[in-house]
């Protein structure tokens, strides 16, 4: 479970009205939703967000409400994996929920510059720097997670289980 991505930074208490503005959350398509991620604290997000990239928060990311929008149109505009120093409870798990990986390290958030590029495994928990060339780690996610994460959340993940058990 590797990624490489370049990286969009934000700062500490990015909350899920930033994120996705409450006027776009009158629908739950991702795609939909995508093109309006940041809209109001970064508005050229949507429209050059590669597939692939990393967003990298500082402290309590996804503060605010608790409702999915926020992480669903995140991994919709094509991030594949979050960075923070920390993050909200209610958005951490709704974020693993969807299929969305997160990892905390401060160490990483303090060091890592918006447009790097980035090399992140998420089983050790090792994210590389390509641009600086370094390294910094974080704990890495645990087994469950991991699983939600392959199948690409937790409906899928219960799915799949309900499918094994039928055979």
């Amino acid at each position: 479970m590797k990624y490489e991505g370049r990286v969009w930074k934000f700062g500490d208490d990015v909350d899920t009205d930033l994120i996705i503005p409450a006027r776009y959350c009158n629908v739950s398509d991702g795609a939909l939703l995508a093109k309006h991620a940041f809209a109001d604290g970064r508005p050229e997000f949507a429209s050059a967000v590669s597939v692939g990239d990393i967003v990298v928060g500082g402290r309590n990311f996804g503060c605010g409400s608790s409702r999915e929008h926020a992480p669903i149109a995140i991994r919709a505009a094509g991030v594949r994996v979050l960075i923070a120093k920390s993050f909200a409870r209610i958005f951490y798990r709704s974020a693993f929920n969807i299929g969305l990986p997160l990892l905390e390290s401060a160490e990483a958030v303090e060091d890592i510059r918006d447009g790097d590029r980035l090399s992140v495994d998420l089983v050790t928990g090792r994210i590389e720097n390509l641009t600086r060339k370094k390294a910094y780690s974080a704990r890495p996610i645990p087994p469950f997670m991991e699983r939600l994460i392959k199948a690409g959340g937790l409906v899928e993940h219960i799915r799949k289980e309900k499918l094994q058990k039928r055979s």
